[in-house]
C-alpha cells in the first residue's frame, strides 16, 4: 500500500512543479493566456500542494 502512496505523492509533486513552472514562465512572457488564467494556475498549484502534503502525511501515519 505504501508504494501506491509513493507514486501518488510523486505525481502530485510533479503536477505542483508543472503548475509552478507554467506560472513562472507565464509571468516572464506576459502572455494573454497567463493574464487570463493566472488566478486559476495559482489555485491549481495550491491544490496540488495540498494533495501532495496530505498523501505524504497519510503515508507517515500508516507506518
Amino acid at each position: 500500500m505504501t508504494g501506491i502512496f509513493a507514486v501518488l505523492v510523486i505525481l502530485a509533486m510533479a503536477a505542483t512543479l508543472g503548475a509552478l513552472g507554467l506560472g513562472v514562465v507565464g509571468m516572464f512572457t506576459d502572455s494573454p493566456f497567463y493574464n487570463k488564467h493566472r488566478n486559476a494556475i495559482m489555485r491549481w498549484r495550491v491544490l496540488f500542494q495540498a494533495v501532495a502534503l496530505g498523501l505524504l502525511a497519510l503515508t507517515f501515519l500508516m507506518k
